[in-house]
């Protein structure tokens, strides 16, 4: 992945905090993230596209929820800068945690056997 794009991405607050939610997570799906961004669902939607289209993340379908993480493909570099962020600015995250982890009626992720 190209540093640059990797910035573009990242350069807008919603962005930003989604992906650090997704990487703490490990997956999320629209409605938590609207929850926890309190952001309206197109708002939230058009920008988990666009770090799609980045290549930052993948969704897959379970019934009526999309979830999102990342991508398998993105680079070392880049999980190692995203952790490391969380690591040293988890304040930045913490009212979105907050009310991610108050929210009713969390969808379930389906168990995945090996």
């Amino acid at each position: 992945m190209n540093p640059l794009i990797f910035y573009k991405c990242l350069a807008d607050e919603t962005r930003l905090r989604s992906l650090l939610l997704i990487t703490c997570e490990g997956e999320l799906c629209v409605c938590e993230l609207t929850e926890a961004l309190g952001e309206s669902q197109p708002k939230v939607s058009r920008h988990l596209a666009q770090l799609r289209s980045c290549g930052l993340l993948e969704d897959r379908r379970q019934g009526q929820w999309v979830f999102y993480r990342l991508a398998p493909s993105v680079p070392d570099w880049t999980k190692k800068v995203l952790q490391r962020t969380l690591d040293a600015e988890r304040t930045f995250i913490d009212e979105n945690l907050r009310k991610l982890h108050r929210m009713g009626d969390r969808p379930e992720r389906a168990r995945i056997c090996c």
